[in-house]
């Protein structure tokens, strides 16, 4: 049994997990949407919405957390520069994730996760 137990293993090893999840959210942060699949991005959502959290207090230690998730220096200077604008009054709930029709090649199910403006 799984109780209490969080996250997905999506079948990868920990640091094959570690290392889709930090591409996914750079990626999410520089281009604001993305097509995976539906359990990838429930999962992605988990993680974006700390990164943007923790960037908030716009600090040293501020910039360390989101390097920690962030690949991309260019991308860091965007959450800080753009991102941190749009969302400084909202208390969470950065992302939307949109279901779409499975994928034809097998039918897993698709969607597209996004920043709300």
């Amino acid at each position: 049994m799984r109780h209490r137990i969080a996250g997905r293993k999506f079948g990868r090893s920990a640091a094959h997990r570690q290392s889709m999840t930090r591409n996914q959210v750079t990626s999410l942060l520089r281009y604001g949407r993305i097509t995976t699949t539906e359990a990838k991005a429930k999962e992605l959502r988990r993680w974006v919405e700390r990164v943007i959290t923790d960037a908030k207090p716009d600090d040293l230690n501020a910039r360390r957390k989101v390097a920690l998730y962030v690949n991309d220096r260019e991308v860091s200077n965007k959450l800080f520069s753009t991102y941190l604008e749009r969302y400084k009054e909202r208390p969470g709930g950065y992302t939307r994730v949109v279901k779409l029709p499975p994928r034809h090649s097998d039918a897993a199910p698709m969607a597209i996760i996004e920043l709300v403006e």
